[in-house]
C-alpha cells in the first residue's frame, strides 16, 4: 500500500502544520473523516474536520513541553474513491512532507471514520510508530501486513450505525496474528459522532495519543487491550 499510492503528482501541500517545535521528539498527525465516495476538495465548512478540533486542541494540551509537532493532513478530495484510496496517498504525502522537513521523528496517526481508515492504511510508512483509530472504517480486504511492530490502538462506540464496529474487532484480530502490538475499545452506547460520551472518547483519544509519542501514560483500558493475549477487545 505504501509504495502503491504515490502515483498521482502532488497539487497542493498535504500537510498542515498547527504546532512546530525548536527541538522536534515526536509528531501526530490529524485526520478527519469524509465520504465513500466524493472527487470534490472538502468543504470550506467542514462538520467532519470540525467534529476532530477537540482531538487536537486536547493533544495540544496533552503533549505541550514534550517536544511533539502537531498537524494534521490536508485531503485533496473528501471521498476514498474506491482503489485510488484519495485519503491514504494524502496521509503518505504529508508524512513524506513531514520527514523533508524535520528528519526522522516518530510519528503517531489519529484518525476518525475515512481518515481512520487512512492512518490504518498509512502506517507502513517508516516514520509511524502508531495509530488512534476512531470508529474507523476496517473493510475486511484492507491489508495488516505493514502493521507489523506498530501500535494500532482502535476506539469504536457499540452503537455505531456509519461504521462496523465488529468490522473494528475483527481488523484488531487480524492485525494481532501478524505481530501488530494492536487492542480496540469498544465505547459502551458510543455512536459515530463521539457526542454521546464526548468526555470519555476526548479522554481515551488524548491520553492514548499522548502516551504513544512518550507524554503520558496510557489509559488503563487502553494498556489493558493491547497486553491481553486471550482476547484484543475491552469495554468501558
Amino acid at each position: 500500500m505504501h509504495e502503491a499510492v504515490r502515483e498521482r503528482a502532488p497539487v497542493r501541500p498535504a500537510l498542515v502544520l498547527d504546532r512546530t517545535e525548536t527541538r522536534p521528539r515526536a509528531a501526530v498527525l490529524v485526520l478527519h473523516g469524509g465520504r465513500a465516495d466524493g472527487e470534490a476538495p472538502p468543504p470550506r465548512l467542514n462538520a467532519a474536520a470540525a467534529r476532530m478540533w477537540p482531538v487536537t486542541r486536547g493533544l495540544l494540551r496533552a503533549t505541550e513541553g514534550f517536544g511533539v509537532v502537531m498537524g494534521r493532513v490536508r485531503y485533496r478530495c473528501r471521498g476514498w474513491n474506491g482503489g485510488r484510496a484519495d485519503a491514504a496517498r494524502d496521509t503518505l504525502r504529508a508524512l513524506d512532507e513531514l520527514g523533508l522537513l524535520l528528519g526522522r521523528l516518530p510519528v503517531v496517526l489519529v484518525g476518525h471514520s475515512m481518515g481512520g481508515r487512512a492512518a490504518l492504511c498509512a502506517a507502513g510508512h517508516d516514520l509511524v510508530s502508531g495509530v488512534v483509530a476512531l470508529a474507523p472504517w476496517c473493510p475486511p480486504e484492507d491489508p495488516v501486513l505493514h502493521l507489523e511492530g506498530r501500535r494500532a490502538v482502535l476506539l469504536h462506540g457499540e452503537r455505531d450505525r456509519v461504521t462496523d464496529p465488529q468490522a473494528t474487532v475483527d481488523f484488531t484480530a487480524r492485525a494481532r496474528r501478524i505481530g501488530a502490538r494492536a487492542g480496540a475499545v469498544l465505547v459502551a452506547r458510543g455512536e459515530h459522532t463521539m457526542l454521546r460520551r464526548a468526555v470519555t472518547w476526548q479522554s481515551l483519544t488524548t491520553r492514548t495519543a499522548a502516551a504513544l509519542v512518550g507524554a503520558g501514560e496510557l489509559p488503563d483500558v487502553v494498556r489493558q487491550s493491547l497486553l491481553d493475549d486471550t482476547s484484543p477487545v475491552q469495554r468501558t
